[in-house]
């Protein structure tokens, strides 16, 4: 949550990339200035910071494991798929087929740089998806969220010089979950923390009354193809973003 850095090259390799001997701020660091009142709570629940800390780090990186197996498919290969993700990646292989979703190997994990506004970024895949041509990124989260709406927008705007075909953009989610077969409650364990949603209109088993069925894939995508209003947004967060790393970003020259 919170960033030090110790010298100039510590807070250029944290936050941007290095494109043709010029430095630019990296997207995803860029919408972190946003709050994230989800996340604010999620902290203030937590038993303390540093366990809070814990569980931030587990869930990390087993939507790292979902997200590097899903671009080594995207790619073409044939990735290990590790048994602990393995309901989610079977999701995702029968979603792809059934939508015809397409992708160009060369078009995934693409570095993209937006010279008017300086700032780069990698895009997960541009795809194509029902006939039309476009943004996708993959989130491994519970929900999709408006703040994803950022990210994809300062894709949108980099990208529309370079193809002129770009229409529109989506968001996939990709989650693992388990059903209680008595009640239809939602399990979703993650980093190592238990969260448990009742159905909707429906009661929940009492203590230690719910029956889990097997670990299931859980697939959501949603297409977001109006990006302007959120791209100004995003240019919103890059200028408090700057404002707040000031000092830092003087040092290397980018302002």
């Amino acid at each position: 949550m919170f960033d030090y850095y110790t010298d100039q090259e510590s807070f250029k390799d944290a936050n941007g990339y290095t494109i043709d001997e010029a430095w630019y701020p990296r997207v995803t660091k860029i919408v972190s200035i946003k709050a994230k009142p989800a996340l604010l709570r999620f902290y203030g629940e937590a038993e303390n910071f540093k366990a809070g800390q814990a569980i931030t780090a587990q869930s990390a990186r087993e939507g790292t494991l979902i997200h590097e197996t899903v671009e080594g498919i995207l790619l073409g290969k044939r990735p290990d798929i590790d048994p602990s993700v393995a309901p989610a990646i079977q999701a995702f292989l029968m979603f792809i087929e059934e939508q015809n979703i397409q992708v160009t190997p060369e078009l995934v994990e693409k570095r993209v740089v937006s010279h008017d506004h300086r700032y780069a970024g990698t895009v997960d895949a541009l795809a194509l998806i029902g006939g039309k041509f476009g943004v996708l990124d993959i989130k491994t989260s519970q929900a999709i969220y408006r703040d994803y709406n950022l990210q994809t927008a300062a894709y949108m705007d980099a990208l529309t010089d370079q193809f002129q075909n770009l229409q529109t953009r989506w968001i996939l989610r990709i989650d693992q979950v388990q059903l209680c077969t008595r009640c239809g409650a939602r399990r979703r364990v993650k980093g190592g923390r238990e969260k448990i949603r009742k159905a909707n209109g429906a009661i929940l088993c009492a203590e230690g009354g719910h029956v889990w069925a097997d670990l299931q894939g859980e697939i959501e995508l949603k297409e977001f193809p109006y990006w302007r209003s959120d791209f100004e947004a995003f240019l919103g967060a890059k200028r408090l973003w700057e404002w707040e790393n000031e000092y830092w970003l003087k040092k290397i020259g980018y302002l």
